[in-house]
């Protein structure tokens, strides 16, 4: 490797590193356990936990299935869902908000029906778990599909073959197969839940206690309201915690990775 390349390099990790050292110098260790247990902290802490466990369950629901389809499928039709699946991953989180608010806003495609049956999606804690499972799905489709093209057909050939059904199959070959794939695509969409801002600020609104969640709390109080910037220093250190610890997991997971 040429030497002079360890310069743009240094750049780049410093780039990377130096923000976050900076959030740690601006952490008051001395308040941080008042920060982190004020009551507006707990309560955009319990309603980002709760909102992400929800849109991490939605997405193993509907994600899991459709990663089997995705793997299964001709290349170009693969191809082409793959790339649908991708397009949450390049939007602008602010464009997701708006095109969720116009689905299932009060005159949305969809949200007029449900407002006849008298349900409303907007600004509500639902919505947050909505927003949330539509920027998190793709994380959890793409690494559960990636496991499946990896482990192939092959045992499940022979299983059919010797008189193993559809679902013992899927059950008993597929998924333990695929266990290190949907465990990382599931830690993964956990954390990219608990982040989600964009969307949820757009179709959910940031209501304390509804739908404020630890990031729009973050937000709020730079911007002079909610939580006090103390709480808000220690909730972004908390997501820096949970960030970490997550790349631990997923790469502890990964088959023949150095620990």
């Amino acid at each position: 490797m040429p030497r002079v390349l360890y310069v743009p390099a240094a750049l780049g990790l410093a780039l990377l590193v130096l923000p976050l050292a900076g959030l740690l110098e601006r952490v008051d260790w001395a308040t941080l356990p008042a920060d982190i247990t004020s009551p507006e902290a707990l309560s955009a802490l319990s309603l980002s936990l709760r909102t992400g466990l929800a849109a991490t369950a939605v997405c193993l629901v509907l994600g899991l299935p459709l990663a089997l389809v995705i793997a299964r499928a001709p290349a170009r039709t693969a191809g082409m869902l793959r790339a649908l699946v991708t397009v949450p991953l390049v939007l602008p989180p602010m464009v997701g908000g708006i095109a969720l608010l116009f689905l299932l806003g009060r005159n949305g495609l969809v949200g007029q029906v449900l407002d006849v049956w008298g349900v409303h999606l907007p600004f509500t804690t639902a919505a947050v778990v909505i927003a949330q499972s539509f920027v998190a799905l793709p994380f959890l489709v793409l690494a559960v599909e990636g496991a499946l093209r990896t482990a192939g057909t092959g045992y499940e050939q022979v299983a059919a073959t010797l008189g193993a059904g559809r679902w013992t199959v899927f059950t008993r070959i597929t998924l333990p197969l695929v266990r290190p794939g949907l465990v990382a695509g599931t830690v993964l969409c956990f954390a990219r839940a608990l982040g989600e801002f964009g969307a949820t600020a757009l179709f959910a609104g940031n209501a304390a206690g509804t739908t404020r969640t630890m990031p729009l709390a973050i937000y709020t109080a730079f911007n002079g309201a909610g939580v006090s910037q103390g709480s808000a220093i220690a909730l972004s250190l908390m997501l820096l915690v949970v960030a970490v610890v997550i790349l631990v997991l997923v790469r502890g997971w990964q088959p023949g990775a150095t620990r």
